[in-house]
C-alpha cells in the first residue's frame, strides 16, 4: 500500500499563511495522489488558535471537498486524519467520553476512530471529503510494521526550547507530579499536555488570540536572540532606505522624516534585542532553578534543529517503538535533508526520524533563496511497501512571490 503523508497545514491561518488554501498549490499536493493508496493528515490540518473555529473550518472547506472528489473516484481511497496541538479539538470528544469509563484501558500507540465519534468537526471533516473515507487515528498510527506515524506534539514535552507553551507543559508535569523523565507510555504525555491545549482551545474559541498564544511571541523572540535570517519580505528597497525606496522617490520632507522615524525604531528594536539578549540567559537559569526546564538559552538554528530532534527521539524511545521509522511534524523543519548529520536523526532507542515540513509560509524561517531552507513549505512523505520512507519537497520550485500571502 503507497502512503502519502502530510503534516502542519494549518488551514484557516489568520495571517494567510497557509498554502492549501490556494487552489494552484492545492493542484500539485493533489497531483502527487496518484497512485497513492492512502493519505495520512499527520495532525494540525486546522488553525484552531487563531480564532473562532467556524473560520479555520470555512478555510478549510474547498481543500477537502477537492480532496473527496480526488481520493474518492472510484475505486474510493483511504483518508486518515490525526489530530496535533493546534487542532487537538479535532479529537476532544472521544477523549472525554474515554475518560469517563469506568476503567478505561491505556492508550495505546493506534486508536482507530470513526470520525463521527472523534468530534463534531471530524465529522465536517469526513462529511466533506466524500465519497472519500475519513478515518481518525490517534496518537498515531502505524503505517507499515516499521513505520510509525504521528503528529509529534509529545516531544514539547522533553524541548529545551522554552516556549510558551514548553513552560506549561512543564507547570502542568510538577503540579500532577508526573516528571517527565518517568514517562512511559501515550496516557503520561496526554495527562500533561491535554490541560494546556484545552486552555488555548477555549480562549481561541472566544476571539483571535494574540502572539502569545499562537506563537509569534517565540518566533520574535527567537528573532531578537539572533536566531533567524533576514526574511526575504524585509529589505532596504522594500523600506525606503536604498535608492529606489519611497524616500528617494518622493525627495520630500515628509520622506526624510519618515526614513527618520524608521531608522529610530530600527535603532529602538536594535538596543531592546540586546538587552533581551543579556538577560535571556539569566531568565533561562531562573527557570531551571523552579524546576521547569531544563532549558537551553541556546537559540540558534542548529540548536532548534537539534533540541527538536533529541526530544522527538526521547519521545520514541519511551512509547517503545524501537527502531521503527518514525514519522512526524509539529517542527515545521523537513528532514533529514542532504547536507544534515543522520546520526541527530537516530533517537536513543533506535528510532529513525524523518519529519514531514509544513504547509506553510512561515517567512521568519526562509531565506531569500527559494528552496533553501529546510523550513521551505510543501513537502510530504511517501512509504512503499518496503524501503524507507522518502521525503518529497512539491514546491521546491515556487518562489517567495508564489507563495507569500498577499
Amino acid at each position: 500500500m503507497r502512503t502519502l503523508i502530510v503534516s502542519d497545514l494549518h488551514l484557516g491561518s489568520a495571517a494567510g499563511v497557509d498554502l492549501l488554501r490556494r487552489p494552484a498549490l492545492r493542484a500539485q499536493l493533489l497531483e502527487a495522489l496518484e497512485g497513492v493508496d492512502r493519505l495520512v493528515l499527520l495532525g494540525d490540518l486546522l488553525e484552531l488558535r487563531h480564532g473562532p473555529r467556524r473560520e479555520a473550518l470555512a478555510a478549510a472547506r474547498p481543500f477537502f471537498e477537492e480532496l473527496g472528489r480526488v481520493m474518492g473516484a472510484p475505486p474510493a481511497r483511504e483518508i486518515v486524519a490525526v489530530a496535533g496541538n493546534h487542532d487537538h479539538a479535532l479529537i476532544e470528544t472521544w477523549l472525554e467520553h474515554r475518560s469517563e469509563l469506568p476503567a478505561p484501558p491505556p492508550l495505546g500507540l493506534e486508536q482507530r476512530i470513526e470520525a463521527g465519534a472523534a468530534s463534531s468537526m471530524m465529522a465536517l471533516l469526513a462529511e466533506w471529503s466524500a465519497p472519500a473515507r475519513l478515518t481518525v487515528a490517534y496518537p498515531g498510527l502505524w503505517v507499515r510494521p516499521d513505520v510509525y506515524a504521528t503528529h509529534g506534539h509529545y516531544l514539547d514535552c522533553h524541548l529545551t526550547i522554552p516556549t510558551l507553551e514548553r513552560l506549561g507543559i512543564g507547570a502542568m508535569g510538577r503540579l500532577m507530579r508526573r516528571p517527565t523523565r518517568a514517562f512511559i507510555g501515550p496516557d503520561d504525555y496526554e495527562a500533561v499536555t491535554v490541560p494546556v491545549f484545552a486552555w488555548i482551545d477555549a480562549v481561541a474559541r472566544q476571539a483571535p488570540t494574540g502572539d502569545a498564544l499562537n506563537g509569534g511571541m517565540t518566533v520574535r523572540a527567537w528573532r531578537a536572540l539572533g536566531g533567524a535570517p533576514q526574511p526575504p519580505s524585509s529589505s532596504a528597497a522594500t523600506n525606503g532606505s536604498a535608492p529606489g525606496g519611497w524616500a528617494h522617490r518622493n525627495g520630500t520632507r515628509g520622506g526624510i522624516r519618515e526614513l527618520t522615524r524608521v531608522r529610530s525604531r530600527s535603532l529602538a528594536r536594535t538596543l531592546r534585542n540586546r538587552a533581551l539578549a543579556g538577560a535571556f540567559p539569566l531568565g533561562v537559569a531562573a527557570l531551571n532553578r523552579a524546576g521547569l526546564g531544563p532549558f537551553n538559552s541556546d537559540l540558534s538554528s542548529g540548536e532548534l534543529r537539534r533540541a527538536g530532534l533529541r526530544a522527538m527521539g526521547e519521545v520514541a524511545a519511551r512509547l517503545g517503538v524501537g527502531n521503527a521509522h518514525v514519522v512526524f511534524g509539529h517542527t515545521h523543519r523537513a528532514g533529514p535533508l542532504p547536507g544534515d548529520n543522520l546520526a541527530e536523526w537516530r533517537g536513543p532507542g533506535g528510532a529513525r526520524l524523518i519529519n514531514t515540513g509544513c504547509w506553510t509560509y512561515d517567512a521568519y524561517f526562509l531565506t531569500p533563496t527559494p528552496g533553501e531552507s529546510p523550513y521551505w513549505p510543501g513537502s510530504c512523505v511517501l512509504v512503499e511497501d518496503d524501503g524507507p520512507p522518502v521525503l518529497r519537497r512539491l514546491l521546491e520550485s515556487r518562489t517567495h512571490a508564489e507563495l507569500a500571502p498577499a
